[in-house]
């Protein structure tokens, strides 16, 4: 670069990189939205999303990162063995002083000579790992890193979270651009101390914010992200073929993508929050999974996460020749959502340990 030539906000690497394998995983019961409004407004009205993925009692974030990394590797086509990281997002590890990523390293048959560790920055902890990833090997110090997004329920019993605080996530292997079936062309980090969600240790459920949950948190990130990755590009909404943002809920990524300028048909078929909830740390990157089951070669894919706290990560995503061949060496996204078992209220406490039997 040039002598006081301006530095460009986007983060590329030397060695270019891309995704080589992805992998979800969702849990199969699902509580109605109706059940949640019933109990705590006497009414089956009222609630966001049709249903949520709830984990059962044998299930936690590494359980659920294990089956989705396991995916990520078949499509990947490698062995856990030639992984140079392994690196859980979430907001709800199992352990206070424990790794998740260990624990997960070792199930799917990770070598002891590798990073591991886990992220936390609320909802974007596993599109930060996924930086780490490209970062590691974009700078050639591994050829393979797996990043993870995964989150459990923790909505407060009769929290409007509730209703949506969901199950599940997913598993991307990072790797050299030759063997991508996507591309990762660029990314963007936007962040500020915006306190609109958070808990502190100890404390069993989340709080949220109200007046900063909107405007000043969610909807400044993202778009602040898509817009600077967009001007940065010199591209337009209408050069993607489809978006995928953060999904609390199912209005904020409709606005925050009419707001940038995609339409309803770009960002819908990443749009999962009304069949699954919000899968938080997984949510960008389960509707990701959910695009690249159906996208085709030379697809381009704007993908914006967000984490409360605050900050957003944006990708800017090309889908390769190789993506027909790999994608169908694991389950679909799809083939997670159809695989459900209804629960009720009572069953849904006893498996999120909403009942205090101390």
């Amino acid at each position: 670069m040039e002598k006081n030539q301006p530095a460009s906000k986007l983060l590329r690497t030397d060695r270019k990189t891309g995704i080589v394998g992805y992998g979800a995983y969702i849990p199969r019961y699902r509580l109605p939205g109706s059940e949640v409004a019933m109990l705590w407004t006497g009414s089956p009205k009222g609630s966001p999303v049709k249903e949520k993925a709830v984990a059962g009692l044998d299930e936690d974030v590494i359980t659920m990162s294990i089956e989705a990394a396991r995916n990520a590797l078949v499509r990947a086509n490698i062995d856990a063995s030639e992984l140079r990281a392994v690196w859980v997002g979430s907001e709800s590890h199992p352990y206070a002083v424990k790794p998740s990523g260990t624990l997960v390293a070792e199930a799917i048959g990770a070598s002891n000579d590798i990073q591991a560790g886990d992220w936390e920055f609320a909802c974007k902890a596993g599109t930060e790992a996924m930086v780490a990833a490209i970062a590691l090997v974009g700078s050639g110090m591994g050829r393979y890193a797996l990043a993870i997004g995964m989150d459990t329920a923790q909505g407060k019993p009769g929290d409007a979270l509730e209703y949506t605080a969901s199950s599940g996530g997913a598993a991307f292997v990072i790797g050299p651009r030759e063997e991508a079936i996507v591309n990762i062309e660029a990314t963007y980090s936007f962040v500020s101390d915006t306190p609109d969600f958070w808990r502190r240790p100890e404390q069993k459920y989340p709080e949220h914010g109200q007046r900063f949950t909107g405007d000043p948190a969610y909807f400044k990130h993202v778009e602040s992200a898509g817009r600077v990755m967009l001007e940065e590009l010199g591209m337009k909404a209408s050069d993607f073929t489809y978006a995928v943002f953060h999904q609390p809920n199912p209005r904020f990524p409709l606005k925050a993508g009419k707001d940038l300028g995609f339409t309803e048909e770009q960002i819908k078929p990443g749009l999962l929050v009304p069949v699954i909830g919000n899968t938080y740390a997984g949510a960008s990157m389960v509707g990701l999974t959910a695009i690249l089951d159906i996208a085709k070669p030379g697809d381009r894919i704007l993908q914006v996460s967000y984490g409360s706290g605050a900050g957003s990560d944006a990708f800017y995503l090309e889908v390769t020749e190789k993506i027909a061949e790999r994608r169908e060496l694991a389950p679909s996204t799809a083939d997670y959502l159809a695989r459900r078992t209804e629960i009720n209220y009572a069953t849904y406490a006893r498996f999120r340990g909403k009942i205090d039997m101390g």
